[in-house]
């Protein structure tokens, strides 16, 4: 019997390479670096946008690939991520690791031509998503607060790209994505339950779908919106908003702060997931705002 040897469609084998980078996320991820750094900087370097971008997208994309390759029996276990590369085989672990590391160094590098607070910063949401967040995720649902730092340091790292320091302008750039994440991701985990129950993740933090879950999505919405309208108050130094910007700051929170008091009401998926939608266009449209307010004063 002859052997046929199946040679991989080269168009399939760079889909799966950029799938397990997770390539919407990454891009979301990149786009608040770019909106810090326009909020930061005085003049617009860009090849240092360049930089930002491409940097930005490797160091994301390493932590995604790095997490699915810890993740990756747990990934086959849950309906939302058994056909990832990993979990059916198509990219090995071992490949996985390799393209991993390389665009990790490559990430880094990147950004240390900015500077090096960017190249640090870089470096550390890497660690503390991959080696910190990730095992976690299995153990407790701080894993959550964990993870909220690593997702917090792209808004502001464009910020340090553009002045090379921290201060408190990055610093509340930080902490409004910082607490923005919490609601997020609990709607994220209210709505899959079933599944990261399955894959033995712990999402919640009462570690089930339930009023407790509920009313903490709604302080923690109060407490990014609040936040949120902190710039136009003068107190944190140059990252400021005028007071037609905050009106509308305003109205994206109540937008936001209706559907997360809906899902204590309903308690239903197809809330949570609708609160999940709303989160995103929440601070995108926030990052979007204080920008444009930014060139329009």
């Amino acid at each position: 019997m002859s052997r046929v040897n199946v040679i991989e469609n080269p168009s399939s084998v760079i889909k799966n390479y950029l799938d397990i980078t997770k390539p919407r996320l990454s891009i979301v991820v990149v786009f608040s670096s770019v909106a810090g750094y326009f909020l930061g900087a005085e003049s617009y370097d860009w090849v240092t946008v360049l930089l930002l971008c491409v940097g930005g997208y490797f160091l994301v994309g390493s932590s995604n690939v790095f997490n699915q390759i810890i993740e990756k029996d747990l990934d086959a276990l849950m309906k939302r991520t058994q056909n990832r590369p990993l979990p059916t085989g198509r990219v090995s672990p071992q490949n996985a690791w390799i393209y991993g590391l390389i665009m990790a160094v490559s990430g880094i590098y990147m950004l240390f031509l900015i500077n090096f607070a960017t190249a640090f910063f870089g470096a550390l949401s890497i660690v503390l998503y991959a080696a910190v967040y990730t095992p976690l995720k299995t153990r407790t649902p701080l894993c959550v607060f964990v993870g909220a730092f690593p997702g917090a340091i792209p808004y502001m790292l464009g910020w340090v790209a553009a002045s090379g320091s921290f201060g408190i302008e990055p610093g509340t750039l930080f902490m409004l994505q910082f607490f923005w994440q919490f609601p997020h991701f609990w709607a994220i985990g209210w709505m899959l339950e079933d599944d990261y129950k399955a894959g033995g993740f712990k999402m919640l933090p009462t570690g089930s779908a339930n009023k407790g879950t509920a009313i903490q999505i709604i302080l923690y919405t109060i407490w990014t919106v609040m936040l949120s309208l902190v710039p136009v108050f003068g107190v944190t130094g140059d990252l400021f908003m005028t007071p037609y910007s905050a009106f509308i700051v305003a109205l994206l929170g109540a937008w936001f702060l209706y559907y997360a008091v809906k899902l204590y009401k309903e308690r239903s998926n197809a809330v949570a997931k609708k609160l999940m939608l709303v989160s995103v266009s929440y601070i995108t449209l926030i990052q979007i705002i204080y920008v444009v307010d930014k060139f329009l004063r």
